[in-house]
């Protein structure tokens, strides 16, 4: 890997340095096993310790079949998709590969004994397979997630209705938590110049995520003036869905969980702040009964917030939770875009606040190609900023997932693959002066 790194490190490398390099027979990445499988079993989710269950191991080096990519991976990041792996809940990974892997022959490469995990990486291009015609070799990169084989009609017009659409890195093998990857080139898109390796790979799913559930038509489509209540409004992905609502001119409600969080999202320019556990709501009497009466006390206080109106846009993620309450506060005709459900998949809520009221219900799940590009391309141009807090190196992946498992992070947490050191990649000087306390506002958690 010393030549890899050393030509990514040169400034003088050309094109044709990357497509001479040698490649290595097997390279670093962060595994989980098949036969760990239900090491877990009987142990709630919440108890559950990624340390145990992620390795970092070496594996060999896949070979770039048509339309895939190969890169060299500066830097990753960790989702929550990646805490669920870890998890081996809420079902093992190794069943998405299995599933995979009786598509055709070519992806039975994926169903293997290990799992590559990630879902996010910088880094650049080494080699490309036969039908690659945009990327070369020495182009600096990041990552979507999105795999598709788009043999079927379905996914032609939105490619993540293809009946066969996958999450790279969750759903797939071979991903971006490793010191090299092997992706499909419709995932790639330019690295921003003005940000670092481990600043480039945080964004991409969840800005993407985010992109899709609050802006595109596909999504809630978001108009200027919008009242958008936000959920975990400093977190991964709901710092991405404050700045599109800034940035788009509608008005967030900023819900969070601590003054300090608080203080994260007045940093980006938001004025109207929820925090939920100052003000003690609690829409669960137990586990099997919500109280209304504290979906009302909520709807007031935003009511109070917004000068006496109701939020057109719920930005949903928290799931069981707070699905019954975003329900009840979202306006007479408003939506509620809905993903992830990190505390619970079962939602419960009650459906007279919907149907007599015609609310919508839009479930959204990561972005198309078109919608990961323009995501990225408010990136690039430093019009979105990243919201990492955290970096860690890929031996430290284990504690990294606990962190964000335990939800003890703030923002993205990187993790740091083939850089050897924080805070190397800017090639624009200038653009990343301009958006430096931006860029930084996550940091020093």
């Amino acid at each position: 890997m010393k030549e890899i790194l050393d030509a990514i490190l040169d400034p003088g490398s050309q094109p044709a340095d990357f497509a001479a390099l040698p490649l290595p027979e097997a390279y670093r990445a962060v595994t989980l096993h098949r036969d760990d499988e239900h090491m877990f079993d009987g142990i709630p989710a919440r108890d559950r310790d990624p340390r145990t269950s992620l390795h970092v191991e070496e594996v060999p080096v896949p070979e770039p079949a048509w339309g895939e990519a190969l890169i060299a991976v500066m830097a990753s990041s960790v989702n929550y998709n990646t805490v669920w792996s870890s998890l081996f809940w809420p079902l093992s990974t190794f069943a998405f590969l299995r599933r995979y892997g009786r598509l055709s022959q070519l992806t039975a490469r994926h169903d293997l004994p290990y799992h590559v995990l990630g879902s996010d990486l910088s880094g650049v291009v080494l080699r490309t397979g036969p039908g690659v015609n945009v990327w070369k070799p020495g182009e600096e990169v990041v990552a979507h997630c999105l795999s598709v084989e788009l043999e079927s009609a379905d996914g032609h017009n939105d490619t993540m209705l293809d009946p066969e659409q996958r999450i790279w890195g969750y759903e797939t093998n071979f991903g971006g938590l490793a010191e090299l990857a092997l992706v499909k080139t419709n995932q790639l898109m330019p690295k921003a110049r003005h940000l670092t390796w481990e600043e480039a790979a945080t964004p991409g799913l969840v800005n993407s995520t985010a992109f899709r559930q609050l802006v595109s038509d596909n999504g809630a489509a978001m108009k200027q003036g919008n009242n958008i209540l936000i959920w975990g409004a400093s977190g991964g992905l709901g710092a991405y869905a404050t700045q599109y609502a800034l940035a788009g001119g509608a008005i967030p409600i900023c819900v969070v969980s601590s003054e300090h969080k608080a203080d994260l999202c007045r940093s980006m320019g938001a004025e109207l702040i929820i925090n939920r556990n100052a003000e003690g709501y609690q829409f669960w009497r137990d586990e099997k009964t919500q109280d209304p009466k504290e979906w009302k006390r909520f709807g007031a206080r935003i009511r109070e917030l917004t000068g006496g109106e109701d939020v057109d846009i719920v930005f949903e993620h928290p799931g069981r939770e707070t699905f019954g309450a975003s329900v009840y506060v979202t306006r007479r005709g408003g939506t509620i875009a809905t993903c992830a459900s990190t505390s619970g998949y079962m939602h419960e809520y009650d459906n007279r606040y919907l149907w007599m009221s015609l609310k919508r219900i839009i479930g959204s799940h990561f972005a198309n190609y078109s919608e990961a590009w323009q995501a990225n391309r408010l990136i690039a141009k430093g019009m979105i900023h990243p919201t990492m807090s955290k970096v860690y190196p890929l031996e430290q992946t284990g504690q990294a997932a606990l962190d964000v498992h335990r939800n003890l992070h703030h923002g993205k947490v990187a993790v740091l693959c083939l850089a050897p050191a924080e805070g190397l990649g800017v090639r624009d000087a200038e653009l990343r002066a301009k958006h430096t306390d931006a860029i930084n506002r996550f940091r020093n958690e």
